[in-house]
Formats: C-alpha cells, structure tokens, sequence
C-alpha cells in the first residue's frame, strides 16, 4: 500500500512539473504572440484557463507536496509551493498584463521546484 502510495505521489510530483511548465510556457507565448502580433488574446487570456490551471496546481500541490511531508519530514518543498500557489492565485486578482505574467510565471517556477524537491526527496 505505502508503495502505491509513493508511485501515484512520484508521478502526480512528475505531473506538477509538467503543469507548471506548461503554465510558464502559456505565459511566454502569450506576451510573445499578443504582444508581437497582436494574435491569441482572448484565448490565451481567457480567465477560465487560469482558474483551471490554479484548480489543478492546488489539487495536486496539496496532494503530492502534504504526502511528502508526511514521508519524508521536511516542510521546505511544502512551504515554497504554497508560496507559488499563492503568487498564482494573487495573478488572478491584477489584471491581465504584465503584472499578472510575472506573478504566474514566478510561481510556477516555485511550485514546479517544490514538486522536484520532493521527488529528489523521496
């Protein structure tokens, strides 16, 4: 049971990673395509798809970072991913703009460092 535990925590860890460079990579081609050429804003800025990526950043931070405190006692890659998931839920509430690029960008970056840290960490 304690392995299956760890399997589906290892790969949901993996997943969080993947997400969060999605995530990042959305944001750059976002600025770059609205930006550039005027191309993509209302569908690559569309409120829904950040609230839906938060959705699922929280489901599987909370998940596979609080069950690797539970495994292996240290708090770090929990604390540092919550403070990303903070940062993206704060993106929500500027605007759409530059502002909000960075928050989100930044806290993906956090939170996709905390799920390594906790993959490197057992």
């Amino acid at each position: 049971m304690r392995d299956a535990i760890n399997l589906i925590r290892g790969r949901l860890d993996r997943f969080g990673v993947l997400l969060s460079g999605l995530c990042l990579l959305h944001c750059l081609a976002g600025l770059l395509l609205v930006a550039g050429l005027g191309l993509g804003g209302q569908f690559l800025f569309a409120p829904v798809i950040h609230r839906v990526g938060l959705a699922l950043a929280i489901a599987v931070g909370a998940i596979t970072l609080g069950i690797g405190v539970a495994r292996h006692r240290d708090p770090r890659p929990l604390q540092i991913g919550a403070g990303g998931l903070a940062l993206m839920a704060l993106a929500l509430f500027v605007g759409h703009g530059t502002e909000e690029a960075v928050l989100t960008m930044a806290g993906v970056s956090l939170l996709a460092w905390a799920h390594w840290r906790n993959l490197r960490l057992g």
